[in-house]
């Protein structure tokens, strides 16, 4: 049986230290009258740190009400997403297996020896099928490949349960719209607009759902990291109307959410100027961020002040999506700017 056959259990898991801090993001340069603040989900855990784990509450929760056996997902090669998934399933009983994208698929292309997010997924023992760049941008090929595993577990014997990339589902978002309400509970009100970085819509889209809960009129603003503007509005709108139809959650209008592109040169790939606002960010906030996500959300976040303060309104909290051990497969492009 895999979770595809039954409606979700929606058996929540504790996993997340929470309520995560929230307080103002001092050091930050914002016009008069705009306070600020910043919502800590790199403090959700140590190894289980960052935004995935809010999801994998609601996803493991399933998988374990469903006598699973194994956890598939899959995500880039130094995914966090399926770092926090194989480190929180394994003390579930779970044996995780991570789809990890590589140029071409190749063993030899992940990292030797292992560091970051990979060594820790090796260090619980997760088992690690490479999946080509060309296979894994084609969701049709990705799915057919890990569902061509689940059914191999199937016959052995296994209970394979499946997530999908950054365990965006409408089941997954469930984990953002409880972090709103502990936002609006920390604040005493709804913010007027909540930030986030976007890599697979599911923050974005538990934020957005959350704040239809409240019937607030906060915007939920996503800083895309990849693919388009266009691209993730329709995906997060997609995910919020599974969550209506299949959870009974709120409807999600359009113009609740709005995405902004700062890519840059693209997916986990960093200029000097970004990683020197990384270094910046450090030095004068305190926060660590994460090149591929957290850091190009923050860059939006300051560009957005400035050019677009309406956006944010004036009580902006900006939900710092974790990541850092995401940093240190970045360490040679960083180091020169340490000095």
């Amino acid at each position: 049986m895999t979770n595809t056959d039954l409606r979700p259990s929606l058996s929540r898991l504790r996993l997340v230290h929470q309520p995560t801090p929230l307080h103002t993001l001092d050091g930050l340069a914002a016009p008069a009258g705009v306070e600020v603040w910043v919502k800590r989900d790199d403090l959700t855990g140590s190894h289980l740190s960052g935004n995935k784990i809010r999801k994998l509450e609601y996803l493991l929760g399933d998988a374990v009400q469903r006598g699973a056996t194994d956890v598939l997902t899959c995500g880039g090669i130094q995914s966090n997403h399926c770092r926090a998934t194989a480190m929180a399933a394994v003390p579930l009983g779970l044996q995780p297996h991570l789809f990890l994208r590589t140029e071409h698929g190749r063993r030899d292309e992940l990292p030797s020896p292992p560091t970051g997010n990979v060594l820790l997924g090796q260090l619980v023992g997760a088992t690690i099928h490479p999946i080509s760049r060309a296979d894994y941008s084609d969701e049709s090929v990705r799915g057919a490949r890990m569902a061509a595993l689940a059914t191999q577990l199937a016959e052995a014997g296994r209970r394979p349960y499946t997530i999908v990339e950054g365990g965006s589902s409408a089941l997954g978002a469930l984990g953002y719209a409880h972090a709103f309400d502990e936002i609006c509970e920390s604040l005493g009100r709804a913010p007027t607009s909540v930030i986030a970085a976007t890599g697979s819509g599911g923050t974005l889209a538990g934020l957005a759902i959350g704040i239809a809960r409240r019937s607030a009129s906060t915007r939920a603003v996503g800083i895309n990291v990849c693919d388009s503007e266009a691209f993730f509005t329709k995906r997060v709108l997609e995910i919020t109307a599974a969550a209506e139809a299949e959870l009974g959650q709120p409807h999600v209008a359009a113009d609740a959410i709005a995405l902004r592109d700062f890519q840059g040169l693209g997916y986990a790939v960093s200029t000097d100027e970004e990683l020197a606002a990384l270094r910046d960010a450090a030095r004068t906030t305190g926060l660590v961020l994460d090149p591929v996500y957290s850091l190009k959300a923050f860059i939006g976040l300051q560009t957005l002040l400035t050019r677009e303060p309406e956006l944010l309104g004036a009580c902006p909290v900006f939900v710092h999506t974790g990541g850092i051990f995401g940093l240190f497969p970045a360490a040679a492009q960083l180091a020169p700017l340490l000095a």
